[in-house]
């Protein structure tokens, strides 16, 4: 009979995992939430800290045990191992970060008991959420055939509709996506994995298309499984393509853009084949959150840049994915649900207007000798910062001095970079161009070979109100005009290797002859 109980009391824990509450103390959960969590997730688990506003997504409102990431069906209650994995691993791409290494385990384990009281789900003894039974990946999931299933199916799911047809979040639903309590979302940009909320891998994406993200748009596609719609191994391809998308690993950010210096013309289109065979440099952007009004939310996450020199002129092109072509009335009534949702620091009225995407180059308008450089926000009244700027509509750039984040004195259009620039599914594409050295040189920067140039970027999504300093921004990075390797530079190690190893058998065969005479003298 004792053995029965214990097999019994086994198997329920097993499908019921959210009830193992074994070494947690509520009490000490709460003394961990409210100093960490409170201010965000709320004072009673709500969603309404009093940094909520500034925050899209919104913090988890706890009290509707409504959860995103998780291992059991769509609506039902998450597991503790679940629970768990965000409050250590954080959930990339929001405000939620990763707890695993700031919190002790009991920590972590106590604040999730806690987060548990705030809805009565998690008590109710008729709820048994069951683990989902997720299939093994099958093999061949990098190859051409499997990628082109993936695709197919990615179609025929009608992922596309959000996430758009190459997977940037521009479809034609995207402008309408809003969350069950009615804020606007993004669909995920499928190239930028390492955003993604449940995790990076093939693995993680198919389980996010079995349990769906509960309080989203995005479904459980679990059902046409069970209607033989498409088979596992199908779905798995989704997944596969997906994943496919994104770089083979996260990009890692580099503090030097190297300018590689060729011969003859530089290519200035955006999408000129040349620039494939140049390096790129990832840059992640954040939001303005100095000079009010500011902006915790930027929908720019990131930008590419890639330079080339021919010993006379520059070319900078700068990659970033934007799901609209601003401006775009499409995208109005997401544009007006984001101002109804975001909290401003406007002393004024917010009000919907035709604004540009835009993006900004910064450079000081000397090269410094030391470390020394502008404030890195668009400079001060005390120390100007010399910019290219791009604009959508009227499309153009220009060259000017900044002297702070509210003051832009254009140059004249004679000194300004030619510029270039496609939007295409999602992504803009602009190609900056300029003469090294200019007539100015009092305000505009000369560039110069072998040397480190500070440069930094900005970027406004016009659909996403981002105009002013509503913006993302970099912090100094480092632009180098790299200089082409003198022929001696190769050779002469050549050279040295040859006079070395000569020098060195010369030694062996006067050893030797050495030891011959001996050896005679001897004899």
């Amino acid at each position: 009979m004792r053995v029965g109980l214990i097999g019994a009391l086994a198997v329920f824990l097993s499908v019921s995992p959210t009830v193992r509450l074994s070494a947690q103390d509520t009490t000490a959960g709460k003394t961990v939430y409210v100093k960490w969590c409170a201010d965000c997730h709320g004072e009673t688990g709500d969603g309404k800290g009093a940094a909520a506003l500034y925050m899209l997504p919104r913090p988890r409102d706890f009290t509707g045990a409504v959860y995103k990431i998780r291992t059991t069906a769509s609506g039902q209650l998450p597991t503790d191992a679940d629970l768990m994995r965000a409050i250590d691993e954080g959930l990339p791409g929001t405000a939620m970060p990763a707890w695993q290494t700031r919190l002790s385990d009991g920590e972590r384990r106590n604040v999730m008991a806690y987060l548990k009281t705030f809805s009565s789900f998690f008590s109710d003894t008729s709820q048994h959420p069951q683990l989902l039974k997720f299939s093994s990946e099958p093999g061949g999931g990098t190859g051409a055939e499997a990628l082109r299933v993936g695709r197919q199916f990615y179609d025929s799911i009608h992922c596309y509709k959000c996430h758009g047809p190459q997977g940037r979040g521009d479809g034609p639903s995207a402008p309408d996506l809003k969350d069950d309590p009615g804020q606007p979302i993004f669909a995920a940009d499928l190239h930028e994995n390492w955003r993604f909320r449940g995790g990076p891998t093939a693995e993680d994406i198919y389980r996010r298309l079995r349990t769906g993200l509960d309080g989203t748009p995005m479904p459980s596609f679990s059902d046409l499984l069970d209607q033989k719609f498409l088979t596992e191994e199908q779905l798995w391809r989704v997944a596969q393509y997906v994943r496919s998308l994104s770089p083979p690993k996260a990009p890692e950010v580099r503090d030097v853009i190297h300018a590689r210096q060729i011969a003859g013309t530089l290519p200035v289109s955006p999408d000129d084949s040349a620039w494939s065979r140049v390096d790129g440099y990832y840059f992640p952007l954040v939001g303005q959150i100095i000079r009010k009004p500011r902006w915790f939310a930027p929908a720019v996450a990131a930008i590419w840049v890639q330079a080339l020199h021919n010993g006379k002129e520059i070319a900078v092109r700068l990659t970033w994915d934007d799901r609209s072509q601003s401006p775009d009335t499409g995208w109005n009534k997401y544009t007006r649900r984001l101002l109804q949702t975001m909290a401003s620091d406007d002393s004024g009225p917010q009000t919907l207007a035709p604004w540009p995407d835009q993006v900004a180059v910064q450079f000081p308008p000397k090269i410094p000798e030391g470390m020394e450089r502008p404030y890195f926000l668009m400079g001060s009244n005390s120390g100007s910062v010399y910019q290219w700027r791009w604009r959508s509509a009227p499309r153009g750039a220009v060259a000017g001095l900044a002297r702070g984040i509210d003051r832009f004195d254009t140059l004249p259009p004679a000194s300004g970079p030619a510029a270039r620039a496609v939007w295409d599914h999602g992504q803009w594409r602009v190609v900056f161009t300029r003469t090294l050295a200019t007539a100015d040189t009092a305000n505009e920067l000369q560039f110069a070979v072998g040397r480190a140039i500070p440069v930094a970027f900005f970027a406004w999504d016009g659909s996403s109100a981002e105009r002013d300093t509503r913006m993302a921004l970099s912090t100094w990075y480092f632009l180098a005009l790299d200089q082409p390797t003198p022929p001696g530079t190769f050779i002469s190690p050549v050279i040295a290797m040859v006079v070395t190893l000569g020098l060195g058998m010369l030694v062996v065969v006067r050893a030797q002859r050495r030891g011959g005479r001996r050896a005679a003298a001897r004899g």
